[in-house]
């Protein structure tokens, strides 16, 4: 399958967990002799400020990390256009789902998420996306920009446990009739990172749903890496979640 990806992305760009030395290694080092490797370009100004306010960009440029957050957004967009075909999946930093159009927090700069699907229905790629954001904190910033727009369902899971968790997903998934399905992927809800709910088998389970769905609706699908700090676990969940979205 094919994964977007760039060297460029294992920058120590600040001092948060997302951007932690050994973090995209592990994901590299899981993947190897696996997945096929598509290099991403940086998105556009135009293409950013879709999404994001002038005053917005400018103190991404101000903090010193536009250039590898427009090469995140970049990978986003970079994914969605290859998964109008065949499922794909973008090893990306920083994340994104925490970036509103005038603010960002949690370790988020741009928008990767709305960036990428506002790419696609402007140039009317799709007519309708689903979201999938199974990160353990809710993409706010998913929700402020795409959730006005109309033509984006977002649904961040939650449940007591791992069963009612998965059922939330598959019910809604279930519903959808979606022409894109897209994922705001974020691994710290496992159960040896943050969250401690979901098994890795649980990635390969939603991986599979997703493309499942996209293949009914004659649509397509894609991911994008959000969360996941523990550096023994991230690469394995990764390659699960890419395995459920190749149809391993």
């Amino acid at each position: 399958m094919k994964v977007v990806y760039s060297e460029e992305y294992k920058q120590v760009y600040s001092y948060d967990p997302a951007s932690s030395p050994g973090r995209i290694e592990s994901i590299e080092f899981a993947l190897a002799g696996k997945v096929d490797y598509v290099e991403p370009q940086p998105a556009s100004e135009e293409d950013i400020a879709a999404v994001h306010t002038p005053r917005h960009i400018a103190e991404v440029r101000r903090e010193g990390v536009y250039e590898i957050a427009a090469l995140a957004a970049g990978g986003a967009i970079k994914a969605a256009e290859i998964g109008l075909f065949e499922p794909c999946f973008a090893v990306i930093r920083p994340p994104g789902h925490h970036a509103s159009a005038d603010t960002a927090w949690g370790f988020c700069y741009f928008n990767n998420m709305a960036i990428a699907l506002t790419k696609l229905k402007k140039t009317d790629k799709i007519s309708k996306a689903f979201i999938l954001d199974f990160d353990l904190h809710v993409g706010d910033g998913n929700i402020n920009i795409l959730g006005p727009k109309g033509y984006a369902t977002i649904l961040n899971p939650g449940g007591q446990n791992r069963n009612e968790y998965l059922r939330t997903v598959n019910n809604a998934l279930e519903k959808t009739d979606a022409d894109m399905i897209a994922v705001s992927a974020g691994f710290d809800n496992h159960e040896d990172d943050w969250g401690g709910l979901l098994k890795t088998e649980d990635y390969i389970s939603m991986g599979k749903l997703v493309r499942d769905v996209a293949r009914r609706n004659a649509g397509g699908c894609f991911g994008i890496l959000e969360g996941g700090y523990n550096h023994a676990v991230l690469g394995k969940n990764v390659l699960a979640f890419i395995e459920g979205l190749d149809g391993e």
